[in-house]
């Protein structure tokens, strides 16, 4: 992870397990400029790389890097916040912060309650499985198949396997509770975003797992939300157009993703 720029200010829970992201603290690195424009914005804080806390309890990770470069465009003071994922539209839509940025998929569900920037991310899903050659991602039936809740890769498999051919699928609040619970046997697959998969099989322990099949291509584009009509919406694309044009993200790509190939 590449660590958030000095400029960004960071609200986060102290320890993961002593609070919830209902209830934040607030830690700020710099006092808003009377002439800045201060933004708040929300995030999972627990969708690794795109998202996530560090041992200190900062948020870091892939969007809050492309946030602090868009708010230097912007010459805003921003503020990032923990949310629980299902909480982050309702959070907003009552006037808690300003912006979602939180690996946060386009479709058309969202569309109808929040506006979203320009795109700056696009996903592919993969199986995620044992590499042993217990799960076929060609031949799948009476399986045990999980992602996270309210993602693309769970509207994906629920409409494809759910119910179907004997399997069974099993939806959980994070991914990273989907791979756990595959590891310990009680999921066969997961359906995830590659990046997400990729991250969590980095890490040690997990030598046993791959990504199973052919990754797929489901139009998966990432935005920021923001409430219907706000003019934040035309600020993040002219800034979004900038650092698209400079180099600028490419380079976080780059910096978070360049390894992510298996």
């Amino acid at each position: 992870m590449i660590k958030p720029f000095a400029t960004l200010a960071t609200v986060a829970c102290v320890t993961l397990a002593g609070c919830t992201k209902e209830e934040t603290s607030t830690q700020t690195t710099a006092p808003a400029q009377p002439s800045q424009k201060s933004i708040v914005i929300a995030t999972e804080a627990a969708y690794p790389p795109f998202n996530d806390t560090d041992a200190s309890g900062q948020i870091i990770g892939f969007d809050v890097d492309v946030m602090n470069a868009l708010c230097a465009e912007m010459h805003a003071h921003c503020q990032i916040i923990a949310q629980d994922w299902d909480g982050l539209i309702p959070s907003l839509l009552a006037g808690k912060y300003d912006a979602i940025i939180a690996g946060m998929s386009i479709t058309p569900e969202r569309q109808a309650q929040v506006d979203f920037s320009d795109s700056y991310f696009s996903n592919t899903i993969v199986w995620l499985a044992k590499s042993d050659g217990s799960f076929d991602p060609n031949n799948i039936t009476n399986q045990t198949l999980a992602s996270q809740r309210g993602t693309t890769g769970a509207a994906y498999i629920t409409e494809k396997y759910d119910g179907k051919d004997g399997n069974r699928v099993q939806l959980h609040d994070t991914y990273t509770n989907a791979y756990l619970d595959t590891k310990a046997g009680r999921n066969h697959a997961v359906m995830a975003e590659k990046v997400s998969a990729i991250d969590w099989l980095k890490q040690e322990g997990n030598g046993e797992f791959g990504l199973i099949g052919e990754e797929i291509d489901n139009n998966d584009h990432l935005g920021i939300a923001v409430r219907k009509g706000d003019s934040l919406k035309a600020e993040f694309d002219a800034a979004l157009a900038k650092i698209k044009e400079s180099g600028k993200l490419a380079e976080i790509e780059k910096a978070h993703f360049q390894s992510d190939t298996f």
